[in-house]
């Protein structure tokens, strides 16, 4: 018996669909933006290691920056009393990245395709003066202007636990209204949650309550945030409001 071939020739449009049905999903970078090490006076360790874990569960990636300054001050994580000592947002940030930290710059932007900034006290002591005075504090022009740039360029920020803030700041006087979460007041927190909703809101923001098990999406600016710890909460229920507010930044892109 003879033996037959078939062979079947795409054109190049058919190749095309092809390719675009088949291709292999794009690896995403994330930007974790760092302002220490430790809760305190820093970045929180457990919802920065959390998101990272998250975006690699994810099958994704990520990159680690932050700014080459000294901290406001530095905390004894102890006893609670201030140090008399000062020490560097960069190299304190390296500690929880291992080494692997880049200095945020204007190029930042382009290098990554979403933005998260985990909580802790440095959020609001080094990114910003909110801790000191409120919405009156100022903000870091270099972190403003990244912010600034991601939401121009459409590309998503993931703010957890207090670092809604730092987004609200960046955003006063822009003419847009972010919608943003920094808890509940119906489940127990160590914070004013009323507080900082008043506080946000006085700048332009639109303040929502959320738990611990829930994220809020600014569908329009592509923002998520997530209360994580301005809520009590367990390190099991951190991750998984960590991982919950990753998949949601994922889904906007």
């Amino acid at each position: 018996m003879g033996c037959f071939f078939i062979f079947s020739v795409l054109d190049s449009n058919s190749m095309i669909t092809f390719n675009q049905q088949h291709q292999i999903p794009k690896k995403m970078k994330f930007g974790i933006l760092l302002s220490g090490c430790g809760v305190y006076d820093g970045s929180e360790i457990h919802e920065t290691t959390m998101a990272m874990l998250a975006v690699e569960e994810a099958g994704h990636e990520y990159q680690c920056y932050s700014i080459d300054q000294n901290q406001h001050h530095v905390i004894n994580h102890l006893t609670g009393d201030e140090m008399p000592e000062s020490r560097n947002m960069m190299l304190e940030a390296a500690r929880i990245a291992r080494g692997n930290v880049k200095v945020l710059n204007s190029g930042t932007k382009d290098e990554i395709e979403a933005l998260v900034i985990p909580g802790g006290f440095g959020a609001a002591k080094n990114f910003s003066k909110w801790a000191f005075e409120g919405p009156d504090g100022e903000i870091l022009e270099d972190v403003k202007n990244l912010i600034l740039a991601m939401i121009k360029a459409g590309k998503p920020i993931c703010a957890l636990c207090v670092s809604p803030v730092v987004i609200a700041k960046a955003l006063q006087s822009s003419g847009m209204n972010p919608e943003l979460t920094l808890g509940s007041d119906q489940e127990a927190s160590p914070y004013d949650i009323p507080g900082f909703n008043a506080g946000i809101e006085s700048i332009g923001a639109q303040a929502h309550m959320k738990t611990i098990r829930e994220v809020l999406v600014d569908e329009k600016l592509k923002i998520v945030s997530a209360p994580c710890y301005m809520m009590e909460a367990s390190i099991l229920e951190i991750r998984n409001n960590a991982k919950q507010a990753i998949e949601a930044t994922l889904a906007l892109l």
